[in-house]
């Protein structure tokens, strides 16, 4: 897939998100056992567009804030810190009861002690983003787009949500902006709008130039035929991941590149970490290695966004994916569930296994 690096866009990547914060103990404690947390403004698709962010790309979010409220400041403050435009309409709160942004309390686990992650969206305002309240032809079609990264939480999260995610895929479809999808099925969202949400999604990878998920997420989302889910035979996932993408090839040719990240968890703080990629008809794989990990939570949104960044940069295809592995084993050493590369050699370094003092 090549990205055309000579047009003057004004973005090279662009993501629609709900952004919200994140609560997280001190020291990997349980949250139950906590008085001290660490608060950071977070979303999954706000996580893969900061690799680009940090590394010098401009980058663009389309979002949505209750008016007056002072944690929608922090976002917005929090995303310019990473260099992050944000354009989104102000929604009043509409009393106590009203809106609000969404809340992630995140236990990081530690040892033989797992994670756990409890997610409160009462309220929240991201279910209120509507192609509406935004100029998509001005974005797309004036300003300029080189790849806009599509998730399926923000499609699935209302039926306008879906709606905007799905017409946001068609105008850049019009003005041939490269389109990236991460389905990231979840069950909750789709319990009862299961053909409603299948249709959107079908329409969307159609339209797609890259389609990542794991093997649950491409058959629920899609309709693919693939492999059980689960189970630590990392070899047998990446044969089944290969048989479900052949197939997946076939439903929708549009689509240059499949990835998906492959984990086998030892311990909280050590992991198998690999990643699998077809690029047209060509397979990469990075086989998985060990690696140290502080916090789990943001490791695929960084390998999908150091991806992304390995596209626009025009690199060779087998770059891609090493530059997207080594993103996300850098965003699992921070505090933040998303990664901040210093710059591109950091992340080579981890790439090459060189952890050795930089002076």
């Amino acid at each position: 897939m090549k990205i055309d690096l000579l047009n003057d866009y004004t973005y090279s990547l662009l993501v629609p998100t709900s952004m919200g914060i994140r609560l997280t103990p001190a020291n990997g404690q349980p949250v139950h056992c906590s008085h001290a947390f660490m608060m950071q403004a977070t979303s999954a698709e706000s996580n893969v567009a900061s690799i680009s962010s940090y590394l010098g790309l401009p980058v663009k979010v389309l979002t949505t804030f209750v008016k007056g409220n002072p944690l929608a400041r922090f976002i917005k403050d929090d995303l310019a810190s990473r260099h992050i435009t944000c354009e989104g309409k102000e929604v009043e709160q509409g009393g106590p009861w009203g809106y609000r942004h969404q809340i992630n309390i995140a236990d990081s686990g530690y040892g033989s002690r797992g994670p756990r992650v409890w997610n409160d969206r009462a309220g929240e305002v991201g279910r209120t983003l509507n192609v509406k309240d935004f100029d998509l032809e001005r974005i797309f079609g004036q300003e300029g787009v080189q790849i806009v990264h599509l998730s399926g939480l923000i499609a699935a999260l209302s039926p306008d949500t879906g709606t905007f995610c799905l017409e946001i895929a068609r105008i850049a479809k019009k003005h041939r902006t490269r389109i990236s999808f991460d389905l990231n099925h979840r069950a909750s969202f789709w319990k009862g709008r299961e053909k409603e949400l299948h249709e959107i999604f079908l329409e969307i990878a159609g339209l797609s130039d890259v389609l990542v998920g794991n093997e649950e997420d491409f058959q629920l989302c899609l309709g693919l035929e693939g492999p059980e889910t689960g189970g630590k035979d990392l070899a047998a996932k990446i044969e089944g991941f290969k048989a479900m993408i052949e197939q997946g090839k076939k439903a929708f040719p549009n689509a240059w590149v499949y990835a998906t990240t492959l984990r086998q968890v030892i311990s909280t703080n050590s992991h198998l970490w690999g990643a699998i990629m077809a690029e047209g008809d060509n397979w990469h794989i990075v086989e998985p290695r060990e690696i140290t990990v502080l916090d789990r939570i943001g490791g695929g949104d960084g390998f999908v966004g150091g991806m992304l960044y390995a596209i626009l940069k025009g690199w060779e295809p087998e770059k891609w994916i090493q530059f997207g592995w080594a993103c996300g084993a850098l965003a699992t050493t921070l505090l933040t569930d998303y990664a901040q590369p210093a710059d591109e050699e950091q992340v080579w370094s981890i790439w090459e296994g060189n952890a050795r003092v930089r002076r």
